[in-house]
């Protein structure tokens, strides 16, 4: 009672009409096909662990009472594979344990109807745990037919519009959510038990700071004004460590970006932003690589993981080198020597990268590290000094007053991390802030908007602070071999079908 694999329309259509008609003739007998509730006794995974000291072809006289959707039917109905979100489960219904109208109701059952099944629980002869079914309930009535069972849902277009079909079929894409939800939990407990404070920050801000991308807008109705969605918290994380509230501060957080969508990108996204007062971007490098490894070993017990056909292996310390170490490395080029843009776009150039569209020295380094460097960083990498004209909220470096105290992590040459010793000069900051005003009325779109009240903020005085992002999507996809961010996204942004 399968049906193949991508259904044609009108063999769905075909499908839903035979299932209408067995709806009406449920209506027609007085079974509600739509109950409420159910009042089970076990899950499908009790009751597998709980008899498992069964021996084959013995039976108990306990009663249970189980739920789940209907995976398979098979000797016109006397067999019924039952599945729950964790395990299956065999129902035998028989003449002997059923009434007539029970047998008439199971006659009216399809794949990927949920039912409820009171009855007693045997090991048959084939050592399959099994339970009679003395009574059998209608739960729901599924009117279209499940993804066929044997060879899942391949159709990636499917999988990511439907991900309830996704679902259903693949239990490859169910784990991997499950193991994203671990993975937030378990970063949630590493953090509490370091007493860092969880809190919340608004997702509709006044001003789109706190990162370099273009934002989304919306409209306040009552208010007639402009909002925009939240590209990043940082700016009111800050704010929370200047009014003391904690010394130790984090956010896991849905972020926004009006950007385009590739294998690594989503226009929402989830990230982690951590601020902790006294410390700096080392420490910040540091508690990047112990939390990542606490996560990977707490929720997968390892800390070596394949992707695709490589091995990463999270063990620290992982290595740090200065962006402009790597850029020479990679190119000859050394930028400690060259000063001027027209300078810096003329050494991109020979190296083979055009950078015409750079509107300052730190541009010219960012874009030549991106194509020359990147794709080489696959082990886990702390990439440090960042230009500071790249860099709008980092403390400048102190023995180069070109870069600063901030450093990007990489692994499997994609950025999953970004922190750095936080800009605590109120007049540098305001500095910092109108260059990115200027940057962008030369035409550069993603850049920062003046925001006067976190400049207000940062004179009542700010502590050295360290502070760090990590992108949670990436991090699940490398932890668990996900080559799409679409794999670990339970719902991801989907252009409309025509």
């Amino acid at each position: 009672m399968t049906t193949p694999l991508n259904t044609p329309v009108e063999d769905e259509n075909e499908f839903r009409s035979v299932r209408l008609k067995k709806l009406e003739n449920l209506r027609q007998k007085g079974i509600d096909p739509y109950p409420s509730g159910y009042n089970k006794t076990h899950t499908l995974s009790q009751i597998q662990q709980a008899y498992a000291y069964l021996e084959a072809g013995h039976e108990t006289s306990e009663k249970v009472r189980v739920a789940g959707r209907i995976a398979s039917i098979r000797n016109s109905g006397m067999f019924i594979d039952l599945w729950d979100p964790y395990e299956k489960l065999q129902i035998f219904c028989h003449k002997n344990h059923l009434s007539e109208e029970q047998l008439e109701l199971i006659k009216l059952l399809d794949l990927g109807d949920f039912i409820g099944v009171e009855g007693i629980v045997r090991r048959t002869p084939r050592g399959e745990i099994t339970v009679n079914a003395e009574e059998v309930t209608l739960l729901c009535k599924s009117l279209l037919p499940p993804p066929e069972k044997y060879h899942g849902l391949q159709d990636l277009e499917t999988r990511y519009r439907q991900r309830y079909l996704d679902l259903i079929a693949n239990p490859e894409s169910r784990q991997t959510l499950r193991d994203r939800s671990q993975i937030v939990a378990a970063i949630r407990e590493y953090l509490s038990q370091k007493e860092f404070l969880e809190v919340e920050t608004p997702m509709l801000h006044v001003l789109a700071g706190g990162a370099a991308a273009k934002p989304f807008i919306t409209h306040h109705n009552a208010l007639d004004m402009d909002l925009y969605l939240r590209i990043a918290p940082e700016l009111y994380l800050k704010r929370l460590i200047i009014g003391g509230l904690s010394e130790k501060v984090f956010e896991i957080n849905r972020n926004f970006r009006n950007e385009g969508l590739s294998t690594r990108h989503n226009p929402e996204f989830t990230m982690i932003e951590i601020y902790e007062a006294y410390a700096d971007g080392n420490k910040m490098m540091e508690l990047t690589e112990s939390l990542v490894s606490a996560v990977a070993e707490k929720v997968f017990g390892k800390l070596q993981f394949d992707f695709n056909d490589i091995q990463i292996n999270f063990k620290a310390p992982w290595t740090r080198k200065p962006m402009l170490e790597l850029v020479k490395e990679a190119t000859g080029i050394d930028f400690n020597n060259i000063y001027s843009l027209e300078e810096a776009k003329a050494a991109a150039q020979k190296a083979g990268i055009n950078a015409s569209e750079a509107d300052s020295w730190g541009r010219v380094v960012e874009t030549l590290f991106a194509e020359k460097v990147e794709h080489t960083l696959i082990q886990p990498t702390h990439v440090i000094e960042f230009p500071l004209d790249i860099s709008p909220l980092a403390k400048p470096h102190p023995q180069n007053s070109r870069l600063t105290e901030r450093f990007e992590t990489y692994v499997n040459a994609w950025e999953i991390a970004n922190g750095f010793s936080e800009l605590a000069d109120p007049l540098d900051q305001k500095g910092r802030f109108e260059a990115q005003v200027a940057a962008k009325a030369r035409g550069n779109e993603e850049t920062m908007p003046f925001d006067q009240d976190f400049i207000t903020a940062l004179e009542y005085g700010f502590p050295p602070t360290g502070g760090l992002g990590i992108g949670i999507d990436r991090l699940v996809m490398l932890l668990t071999n996900s080559p799409s961010i679409r794999d670990v996204i339970a719902f991801p942004t989907m252009r409309p079908k025509a």
